[in-house]
């Protein structure tokens, strides 16, 4: 068999409706995989879905976890790839957007992780927007989130050299990788082309944990940054709370209350 050349962890639960197309876009990209789906006990379809692909996986299991970012772990250390990521259920990789964050990698031998860009789709209308990914910059970093995860593809030695993500963190843990990965080995290298897409719908955590989500990014960027810009204090109100209401009252009309 020909070396795996991506390690893949698939954290799930209840997604089954979204699982399969996850994991159909990666088998259809172009290069060596090794895929782990973490199902944390999912009583919907899952299981089928898994079964249907089970021939293809590197391994799987379904039971109640420590949460995603454990999951993710877990499923990362028991590949042998050199080059690991994670790609959410509700999410999908582009055809050879592996392909090209792998050519990067190898590339830029200096850096810990490759980003590219990501589409966002909303789930209800169909419609998509590029999400804000920019070239790497610190002071950017802390101003918001500039790398999107679905997109992003990260040396197994330099995971393993910053112990994978803070598994205390249920929301921002990408974020606390991607900080933690420039402070210990250096900066992220971007790549401008788009190579993954990222699923907006109505049960996205940063969409129904918009109060915590902000919480622990905060703390990220206190954490390596040393302050919290501005921005965030002034965001905070409209994106945590204006937001969380609106939603609130079309989930009441959805529901005829």
């Amino acid at each position: 068999m020909t070396e795996p050349l991506v390690t893949i962890a698939v954290p799930s639960f209840n997604q089954g409706r979204f699982l399969d197309n996850a994991l159909a876009s990666i088998f259809q990209q172009d290069i060596p995989l090794e895929v782990f789906v973490l199902d944390g006990g999912s009583s919907d379809n899952s299981l089928d879905v898994i079964h249907k692909w089970a021939h293809r996986l590197a391994g799987w299991r379904s039971h109640a976890d420590a949460g995603q970012a454990a999951a993710i772990n877990e499923g990362i250390a028991q590949g042998r790839a050199p080059y690991v990521c994670w790609l959410n259920s509700d999410d999908w990789f582009l055809p050879s957007g592996l392909a090209k964050l792998v050519s990067e990698l190898e590339k830029h031998p200096e850096a810990p992780a490759v980003y590219g860009r990501c589409w966002d789709v909303i789930e209800k209308s169909g419609k998509r927007k590029p999400v804000w990914v920019e070239p790497f910059d610190e002071d950017r970093l802390a101003f918001r989130c500039i790398i999107s995860q679905p997109a992003t593809l990260i040396r197994r030695s330099a995971w393993e050299a910053v112990g994978g993500l803070d598994e205390t963190l249920h929301m921002a843990m990408d974020y606390d990788l991607w900080w933690h990965l420039f402070k210990s080995l250096g900066p992220l290298h971007f790549v401008d082309d788009f190579v993954a897409v990222n699923r907006e719908h109505v049960d996205t955590k940063t969409r129904t944990q918009r109060h915590r989500h902000y919480r622990e990014a905060m703390g990220v960027v206190r954490k390596y940054y040393g302050s919290v810009p501005l921005k965030w204090w002034l965001a905070q109100p409209y994106s945590v709370w204006f937001r969380s209401i609106a939603g609130y009252l079309q989930q009441n009309r959805r529901q005829g209350g």
